[in-house]
């Protein structure tokens, strides 16, 4: 799986004094996904840090921003989560409408419902949800996913499944170790306890992300260590001995990491105690996704 994918945990919103602020956060989390041009945004499990809002608000609240302009009330409607998603900043992705010279019309829609036989259900824009046959070069997408719908005439409805990119990120649920052996490409760590950042180190391993590359970042009060049972210090001292992976890959205890290829300290300057999650993000893809 190429592309950017970040993982961030349920407990992201933690530390929020309300769901107005919750929400807020997550918009950030989502306009740093969109910003950079992730293809996914993905939330791992950590339940021992989360707080009042967990795993099932931060999804629904990302898969909200996610979605386009055109369909939010028609795939959301009212839901308690969504109190507050007027203070979700806009993504301003690239228009999810276009027209080619077939004046057919190429619309993002929402899958809805997966069924047999290779059809699934899709929120487009149109009057109704549609029943649309996956063509064979698709992989059945999932509910809740992102997919082209080209409509060639809309009384009576005529549209069809293509096979093309749509703007923006997916959102999903994820088991951080599956999510970390599905990648392709990098696969990095965030932590202040990590390998400093910097431009040598940057190209050493820049090459590789065309790959793709996998960003995981912790939580406000509670890294990626402390997520995982892993002491900082065995981080540090990996750096120490230029080894990517804490404690060595020959290790007993190596099975503590997930399957990181390396542990990044992306903000080696840091001047306040803490990073909030959303400024990591920024921070470090400012750097990780540098060209040539």
């Amino acid at each position: 799986m190429d592309g950017l994918t970040l993982l961030i945990p349920s407990s992201v919103v933690r530390e929020a004094e309300d769901k107005r602020e919750a929400t807020r956060k997550l918009g950030y989390v989502a306009r740093a996904a969109a910003v950079f041009r992730a293809d996914r945004l993905c939330v791992f499990p950590d339940r021992e840090g989360e707080r009042r809002w967990g795993e099932a608000f931060v999804r629904i609240v990302l898969q909200y921003a996610a979605t386009p302009p055109h369909l939010k009330g028609e795939v959301w409607g009212k839901r308690d989560e969504l109190q507050f998603a007027g203070v979700l900043p806009p993504l301003r992705l690239s228009s999810q409408t276009t027209a080619d010279s077939s004046e057919s019309a190429v619309n993002q829609g929402i899958v809805t419902e997966v069924g047999p036989e290779g059809r699934v259900r899709v929120t487009c824009g149109l009057q109704h949800p549609i029943s649309l046959t996956v063509p064979p070069s698709m992989a059945t997408p999932a509910e809740g996913e992102r997919v082209t719908v080209r409509i060639s005439s809309r009384e009576p409805v005529r549209a069809r499944l293509v096979d093309e990119p749509t703007p923006g990120f997916d959102v999903a649920t994820v088991n951080l170790s599956a999510a970390l052996t599905d990648a392709a490409g990098r696969r990095i760590a965030t932590s202040r306890h990590g390998q400093q950042l910097s431009i040598g180190r940057l190209a050493e391993f820049r090459p590789d992300y065309r790959d793709g590359l996998t960003v995981a970042f912790g939580a406000p009060g509670r890294g990626l260590p402390e997520i995982l049972g892993i002491p900082p210090e065995a981080i540090s001292a990996a750096d120490a001995a230029g080894r990517s992976k804490p404690y060595g890959l020959d290790d007993d205890h190596v099975d503590s990491d997930p399957g990181f290829d390396r542990w990044l300290n992306t903000i080696p300057r840091q001047g306040s105690e803490t990073v909030r999650t959303e400024e990591a993000m920024f921070a470090s893809l400012a750097c990780l996704t540098l060209t040539e």
